[in-house]
C-alpha cells in the first residue's frame, strides 16, 4: 500500500451520464443549477452533455442550451461525448463552451451492434476521421471502452481485444483511454491484474477507470485499480446513470464514495466532499426521489470524536 498514488483525478460524468439514463427527463434549469454548482466543488473535469438525437435520448435533447448556459470557469474543463461526426458538428457550433471531446465505442461486438448499430470496425473507421477534426480544433480526445470487464452478451472479453482497440484509439490521437465495466460485470482481482497489465502496455497514456456499482463492487474495484497504479477515474454524484440495456444495470459507481474513501486512505482529489454530498442532495430534491449512494445516506466520517 505503500505505492499509492498521492493524488487522484476524478471526471465527473453525471450531468451525461447520470442525467441520460435516469428515467426521469430533468429540467433545463435544474441541469444548468446543479452543473454550476458542482463546477464549485474543487471537481476539475466535469463531462457535461451529449449531442446525440433527441429522439433517441430524449433526456438530452436540451444539451446545446445546457453547455450554451453553464458557466465556464478556468479551473474546470468541461467534456461533451460525440457519438458520430455529426454529433461532432453540432458540438463544434459551441466550441468554446467546452474543452474535450469524448469518444465511446464497444470491445464487444454485440454490445456495439445494440448500442450504436455498427460493428467495432465501423465504429473504429469512423472515430478515426472524427478525431482528427475534434484535435484540430484543439479539442483534448479522450475515448472509453464499453464492457472492458464483460458483456451480457458475449461474456468474458479477453484482455487482449482491448488492447488492440486500445493501440489504434492512440494511434487517432486519444490522450486518454477509458476503461468501462459498463453492466457491473468486474471483480477486483481481474481488475487488478487488467491494469497492472494496461500500464506496462501504455506507459505513456492516461488511463483512467469508469465503474458501475451494479453488483455492489464497485469500490473495490476502484481500490483494485489504485493498487495497480491507477489515478485516474470516472464516476457520477449520487450514483446516477447506468447502461441502458440489459434490464438491470444500475449506476456508475458514486463520486462522493469514491472521493470518500480515497480522502480516508490519503489520496487527495482536491474535491470538497460536503460540497459534492450538496449537489447530490440538490439533484434528489429536482428529481424528487432519493438516490443511493452510501455517503450521501450515512454521511462522511466524522472523526470529531476521536480521542
Amino acid at each position: 500500500m505503500t505505492d499509492l498514488p498521492k493524488r487522484a483525478k476524478i471526471r465527473e460524468v453525471g450531468p451525461r451520464d447520470g442525467f441520460q439514463n435516469e428515467p426521469e427527463v430533468v429540467a433545463t434549469d435544474d441541469k444548468v443549477r446543479i452543473i454550476d454548482q458542482l463546477t464549485k466543488t474543487g471537481l476539475t473535469h466535469l463531462e457535461v452533455t451529449s449531442f446525440v438525437r433527441p429522439d433517441v435520448i430524449p433526456q438530452l435533447a436540451d444539451g446545446a442550451e445546457v453547455l450554451a448556459r453553464i458557466e465556464r470557469r478556468a479551473d474546470v474543463k468541461f467534456g461533451v461525448l460525440i457519438p458520430n461526426r455529426r454529433g461532432l458538428e453540432n458540438a463544434l457550433k459551441l466550441r468554446d463552451h467546452f474543452d474535450e471531446a469524448s469518444f465511446f465505442l464497444s470491445s464487444s461486438e454485440t454490445h456495439n451492434m445494440k448500442n450504436v448499430n455498427r460493428t467495432v470496425g465501423q465504429s473504429l473507421a469512423e472515430l478515426s476521421g472524427v478525431a482528427e477534426d475534434a484535435r484540430a480544433e484543439g479539442l483534448r480526445c479522450v475515448a472509453v471502452i464499453s464492457t472492458v470487464f464483460g458483456c451480457p452478451y458475449e461474456g468474458k472479453i479477453e484482455p487482449e481485444r482491448v488492447f488492440e482497440i486500445t493501440e489504434q484509439l492512440v494511434e487517432f490521437g486519444c490522450a486518454e483511454i477509458g476503461f468501462a465495466d459498463t453492466t457491473g460485470m468486474a471483480n477486483p482481482l481481474q481488475v487488478g491484474e487488467f491494469f497492472g497489465d494496461a500500464f506496462e502496455r501504455f506507459p505513456n497514456v492516461e488511463l483512467t477507470a469508469h465503474f458501475h456499482n451494479t453488483r455492489g463492487q464497485g469500490l473495490a474495484n476502484v481500490l483494485a485499480a489504485v493498487q495497480s497504479g491507477c489515478a485516474s477515474f470516472e464516476s457520477s454524484f449520487g450514483e446516477m446513470g447506468g447502461c441502458p440495456f440489459p434490464p438491470g444495470s444500475t449506476g456508475n459507481v458514486a463520486t462522493e464514495d469514491v472521493v470518500s474513501m480515497l480522502h480516508e486512505m490519503g489520496i487527495e482529489t482536491g474535491i470538497d466532499l460536503p460540497a459534492l454530498i450538496e449537489c447530490s442532495r440538490a439533484m434528489q430534491e429536482a428529481l424528487g426521489r432519493n438516490l443511493t449512494s452510501h455517503v450521501l445516506t450515512a454521511g462522511p466520517v466524522d472523526w470529531a470524536g476521536e480521542a
